[in-house]
Parts: C-alpha cells; sequence; structure tokens
C-alpha cells in the first residue's frame, strides 16, 4: 500500500537534486568561464549526463504515479464489490426477519388493536436500543437539532404510519392478498429513485424485475394464476397499498438524509419519536374500548417485532440502502413472499412441492440479474 507514494516521493525528493545542482553548475560554469576556459567537449558531457539523469528520475516519478493511479483504481474496485455484496447481505437479512412481519400481523389481528401493537413494538425497540444508543444520539445533536423536521417526517412515514397500516390490514384481508400487495414497494422504491435520486432503470434490472415478479405471483397463488381472477378486495388491501408506498418513500428518505448521521442515532431518534406520534392512537383505541390481555406468548411476539423487525431489520435495511441504494435493495425485498413461505414449510408444516422451488429459482435469479444491472 504504501510502496507506490514513498517510490512517488523519492523521486520527487531526486528531481529536486539533480534542478539543484544542475543550478550550481551553470552557476560554476558562468564563474569559470571568466577565470579559466573549459572544453566545450566536457560542458556538453557533463550537460548530456545530468539531462539523462532527470530524464531517468522524471520517468520514474511518471512510472511511480502511473503505479499509484493504477493502485487506487484497482482499490476502488474491490471496494465496490465489496460494498455491493455488503449491502445485498443486509438487505437480505433484513427481508428475513421482516417476511415473519406478516404472519404476526395475521395472528393478532384480533388480539391487539394495530395502533398499540405498532406502538408496543416500537417502545421495545426503542428501550432496547437506548443503553447502546444514547452517546451516538448525544454526539449527533448538533445534526439532529439542524434536520429534525427530515428526521420527524421520516419517523412519521416509516414508524409511525407504516408498520401501523399493515397491522391495520391484517384485521380485513388475507395472507395471500397482503403478500401480492407487499410486492409493489420495490416498484414504488424504484419509481420515487428515478424521480427523486435520477436513478435509471437498466435492462436487465427491468427484466431481472419482471422474473422476480413472475416468480412471486406463482409463489403466493402456488401455480395457480387462476385463483388472481377471484381474489376479493377489501379495505384492507388499501391500507396495505399505502403501506408499501410508505415504506418506498421511507426509503427514499433515509437515502436523502441531507447530512451524515450515526445510525444508531438515527434509529433512536425516529423510534422514539415515531412511537410519540402513535400515542393519540393508543389512546383513541382504548377510548373506543379496543383493549388485549397481556400474555406470556404476547411478549415473545413484542421482542421479535420489537428487536428483530424492527431494531435488526431497520438498521440492515438503512445499511443496504446506503451501499447499494433504494433501487437494489427494493429488488432484494423482492424475496420477501419466498422467506414466508420457507418459514411456513418450517414452522406450520405446510407440505412443500413444485411451485415452491420453481417459484424460488425465479426469485433468486431476477434479483442476481436485476441487482448486477
Amino acid at each position: 500500500m504504501a510502496y507506490p507514494f514513498r517510490q512517488e516521493r523519492n523521486a520527487r525528493a531526486s528531481c529536486r537534486s539533480i534542478l539543484t545542482a544542475r543550478k550550481v553548475f551553470m552557476k560554476s560554469r558562468s564563474h569559470t568561464q571568466t577565470e579559466a576556459p573549459t572544453s566545450s567537449s566536457e560542458l556538453s558531457t557533463a550537460e548530456n549526463e545530468l539531462l539523462a539523469a532527470e530524464a531517468s528520475s522524471t520517468a520514474t516519478g511518471d512510472e511511480a504515479e502511473n503505479g499509484t493511479e493504477s493502485t487506487a483504481k484497482d482499490e476502488a474496485a474491490g471496494d465496490l464489490k465489496r460494498n455491493a455484496i455488503a449491502g445485498v447481505l443486509f438487505a437480505l437479512c433484513a427481508t428475513i426477519i421482516w417476511s415473519g412481519n406478516f404472519i404476526v400481523a395475521r395472528g393478532l389481528s384480533d388480539v391487539v388493536p394495530p395502533a398499540t401493537l405498532a406502538f408496543l413494538r416500537w417502545v421495545t425497540a426503542f428501550t432496547v436500543l437506548l443503553p447502546l444508543g444514547w452517546k451516538s444520539l448525544l454526539r449527533e445533536r448538533a445534526v439532529v437539532k439542524r434536520h429534525w423536521k427530515h428526521l420527524a417526517f421520516t419517523a412519521l412515514l416509516g414508524i409511525t404510519i407504516f408498520n401501523t397500516l399493515i397491522y391495520a390490514a391484517g384485521r380485513s384481508t388475507t395472507a395471500l392478498n397482503m403478500s401480492l400487495i407487499a410486492i409493489t414497494s420495490p416498484l414504488f422504491i424504484m419509481l420515487l429513485a428515478r424521480i427523486f435520486l435520477g436513478e435509471k432503470v437498466s435492462r436487465s434490472r427491468a427484466v431481472g424485475v419482471s422474473v422476480v415478479v413472475c416468480g412471486v405471483v406463482m409463489l403466493v397463488t402456488r401455480g395457480d394464476f387462476a385463483r388472481l381472477a377471484g381474489l376479493e378486495f377489501s379495505i384492507g388491501d388499501v391500507w396495505m397499498l399505502c403501506a408499501a408506498m410508505l415504506f418506498g418513500a421511507y426509503t427514499i428518505l433515509v437515502r436523502r438524509m441531507p447530512e451524515r448521521i450515526e445510525q444508531a442515532a438515527f434509529l433512536l431518534f425516529t423510534f422514539g419519536v415515531g412511537a410519540l406520534m402513535l400515542v393519540p392512537g393508543v389512546a383513541w383505541e382504548w377510548a373506543q374500548g379496543l383493549r388485549f390481555e397481556f400474555t406470556p406468548s404476547l411478549f415473545g411476539v413484542m421482542l421479535y417485532v420489537g428487536v428483530g423487525a424492527s431494531l435488526i431489520s431497520f438498521w440492515c435495511w438503512n445499511k443496504a440502502v446506503g451501499l447499494i441504494g433504494p433501487s437494489q435493495a427494493g429488488i432484494v425485498y423482492y424475496s420477501l413472499p419466498l422467506f414466508s413461505g420457507a418459514e411456513a414449510v418450517i414452522l406450520l408444516g405446510e407440505p412443500v412441492s413444485w411451485v415452491h422451488f420453481v417459484s424460488g429459482i425465479l426469485i433468486l435469479g431476477g434479483i442476481r440479474m436485476a441487482t448486477r444491472g
């Protein structure tokens, strides 16, 4: 790493020494011309030697500079590749954890009111993160003060409303409808990234997205595309569609953060503000008599949605957006139904058929194609 820079520094020092020697020689020449004549052949030979040494030193400096530029380019290419791999892995981690959130939304739809469930989720995440992130928030308080409006709006969309709409949708729509509507999130992300960030959609990315959509539709319909014609839509589907659009907007806001901020400070602030903005909704639900009974199993669910589906997954997702951009992270999000299906097989004992394998190949292959584009 340091060798090319040391070589370049030595070469430049050598050039300076030669230039100094040349000045001394020329002064000596003018002085000796007044005292004793010197043969033109001797002078010519000495000048040629100096010029040759200077040219050699300059060439060495150029070689060192070219070597430095080549090394810097190789390092930059390596960093881009590592960032791309890490970004995809972070997005996958977030998607895998989120894949269980639809099961929670559907399973607790009749147990805990949506705003209350969202409030408990974010209070849990805030409480767990507070001992780890309060110092980070103190360090970044100047950034938070300058951009609190952007941060508060991000919290409103991504924390307060987005997840509440998912839990509200689970009360009046089917898991099939939720899965189908959830795959529109990457489309909204790609569209908003094109409008607000100027991200171009390449041909390979468009083809890859099309392949992924086919795989997802095959998975959620279990290979029977006629089921699409028999779908019935309800108000829950409208809530889910709104949630998909809001998640796309949240992802763009994360990318467009006006100033760099530590992840722990960002998450702690948005979790806390987002939970506070849920208080009116919780109060309204309780005023309407929408209560719940706290049980040990509910405590376990709260740990999952609070620590896993909130703290860990949002941290991974924001890292992915920062490394590979919102569009490519959104494409990875298409794999969510695939992981939901795998969890259903493992946890619920649902049967596996050829549809799962074919749709899995289409989803993963399409993601690979789109993220390379």
